[in-house]
């Protein structure tokens, strides 16, 4: 009688960014991306379960904003590993920032997965997300810094808030350059502007590093990655692969 041979079981690793209202999870195998959920923390628990649901996972790796919060059983996961990043978890590349403990974790893990992607380069990585930040590395592996500016909705949020009659929009993927009316002036407003501002920021950068390699990620960049001059990387799963990096640094698997 031929032994019946048992399935072959698969070990993931887990990245999960958690913002304050928002949660962004990513399945790994290895350092292979496989697929990616976002949910609501509160709303969209459930659907998150069943998105895990006999999955067999090994590690997890937590970036988190939200202080408030008992990851682990708000989560309900009792794993082999379960890490958080924070200040002092250990980093696959030089941390030059001035403040390290005032730098956001998604800042570090989305050069983190720069790093992977572009270990022997310049790069400047844009996240388009609730804030434009900007962040830069060096080709040894020295983070620099960057900058902070408001994201697309903040733009369109502080129009309508710090002004008595500007309408709340949403952006749009198609506008016309020149507004002929209040909401397509708006709409070119903020969003040529922070186009305008990312193709700046660039054109600066490579004043001092000419061989400079440009990532652009976060969940707004859908608004800017067809439209912007320069060439550009997109990696919407920048962050998620960052953090299954420095999982992966901090780990012998």
């Amino acid at each position: 009688m031929t032994p019946r041979k048992n399935p072959l079981v698969i070990s993931y690793n887990l990245s999960l960014d958690i913002g304050n209202t928002r949660v962004k999870a990513g399945l790994f195998i290895g350092r292979e991306f496989n697929r990616k959920i976002e949910f609501d923390i509160i709303e969209g628990r459930e659907s998150f379960y069943a998105w895990v649901e006999g999955i067999a996972i090994s590690n997890v790796i937590c970036s988190s904003v939200n202080k408030e919060i008992d990851l682990r059983s708000v989560l309900a996961f009792n794993y082999v590993s379960w890490m958080d990043l924070d200040k002092d978890t250990l980093l696959h590349f030089k941390n030059s920032y001035t403040s390290p403990e005032t730098l956001g974790k998604d800042r570090l893990a989305a050069i983190a997965g720069a790093k992977a992607l572009f270990p022997d380069k310049n790069v400047l990585v844009f996240d388009a997300g609730t804030c434009l930040t900007a962040d830069f590395m060096d080709h040894t592996g020295n983070y620099l810094g960057g900058s902070i500016s408001p994201g697309l909705k903040m733009r369109f949020k502080a129009l309508h808030t710090f002004t008595a009659r500007l309408p709340l929009l949403d952006p749009q993927l198609e506008f016309e350059l020149i507004g002929t009316d209040t909401r397509t002036s708006i709409l070119t407003g903020a969003i040529m502007g922070m186009k305008l501002e990312i193709e700046g920021f660039i054109n600066e950068y490579r004043q001092i590093y000419p061989e400079l390699v440009v990532i652009l990620t976060g969940g707004d960049h859908i608004f800017f990655d067809k439209n912007l001059k320069n060439d550009i990387f997109v990696a919407p799963n920048l962050v998620l692969q960052g953090l299954n990096e420095i999982l992966y640094h901090n780990h012998a698997f």
